[in-house]
């Protein structure tokens, strides 16, 4: 059993070197959220690393926090003289919809395109911090959720075709999905079943898929195929990774029944993973990233 443990733990030269990674992230945060740890140091052995975020996230961004972004892009536009009449039409239309907007309504296609662009911009500086390009990154932008709602369209046709495009350009070796199903709007599992579906219909070898979690709950130590160290200062990293997504932060617009800060969460969580590995007579570390690997040819929803 100990040596079974022992096993389970995978620092940086003992993990993949030179591989084609796929990682995908139901929305623009949960990459850096639930592994970021093991995404940097799997850059650091110099695999070929692609991030797919599967969904804008948009209907998770607060109306000040478009307001905000309305405010820049006006002032800027006096101070580099790009404002033009039909720019300025734009944001009095945006600031009325807003200012008059219900409780429940749904967006405007430009407050939606907003939102959008502000989670993506989140991404980009997210990635940058663990020291990815921003061509690392793809935004696939699911038809399923794009309601404007809570509520979600079911997985369609047009759906599974995204992500089946993204396998057969990538062709990657291994793909990190998303394992965490306990966020309180169903998006991860719906996003889970996208991949299914896809890889069921990929054309190439099965990649191997490992399944993070970290933003809803955590793996266990004995479900766990996957244990990666991370040190204080690479959980410190992590954590700065997480602050990039501003617009989540402070207060999730959907935190479920955790009222903490993402990145509080994951603190405790990756810290508490390391303890027990500790308590079992195992190596001491600061933290911990936990994650269950599937071989290929097996369907993702099955183990989560």
């Amino acid at each position: 059993m100990f040596n079974a443990l022992s096993a389970k733990i995978r620092g940086r030269s003992k993990l993949p070197r030179g591989r084609r990674v796929l990682v995908f992230s139901p929305h623009p945060d949960d990459d850096v959220i639930s592994a970021a740890g093991i995404m940097r140091k799997l850059h650091q052995n110099e695999n070929r690393i692609v991030v797919a975020y599967q969904t804008s996230g948009n209907i998770a961004v607060f109306d000040h926090e478009a307001r905000r972004y309305l405010d820049f892009v006006r002032w800027t536009a006096m101070d580099f003289g790009y404002g033009t009449e039909r720019l300025e039409r734009l944001l009095a239309d945006v600031e009325e919809f807003l200012a008059h907007k219900a409780p429940g309504e749904v967006d405007t296609e430009a407050v939606a395109m907003l939102k959008r662009r502000i989670r993506e911009v989140e991404a980009f500086s997210a990635i940058e911090t663990l020291g990815f390009s921003r061509d690392q990154a793809r935004f696939l932008n699911l038809p399923f959720y794009q309601t404007g709602k809570v509520r979600k369209d079911p997985i369609g046709a047009r759906d599974v075709e995204i992500t089946l495009e993204v396998l057969e350009e990538l062709r990657p070796q291994i793909v990190l999905v998303a394992g965490d199903l306990s966020d309180p709007h169903g998006t991860h599992r719906m996003c889970m079943e996208a991949v299914d579906q896809a890889l069921d219909r990929y054309s190439g070898d099965a990649p191997e898929v490992w399944l993070y979690r970290g933003a809803w709950q955590e793996w266990s130590v004995t479900e766990a195929d996957l244990l990666v160290p991370l040190s204080e200062e690479e959980l410190r990293l992590k954590i700065s990774a997480i602050f990039k997504h501003q617009s989540q932060k402070d207060r999730a617009p959907f935190p479920g029944v955790d009222e903490r800060e993402f990145w509080q969460r994951v603190e405790e969580r990756n810290k508490t993973t390391a303890a027990i590995v500790d308590q079992l007579g195992l190596p001491e570390y600061f933290a911990m990233e936990a994650l269950v690997v599937r071989p290929g040819g097996r369907r993702v929803g099955g183990f989560a």
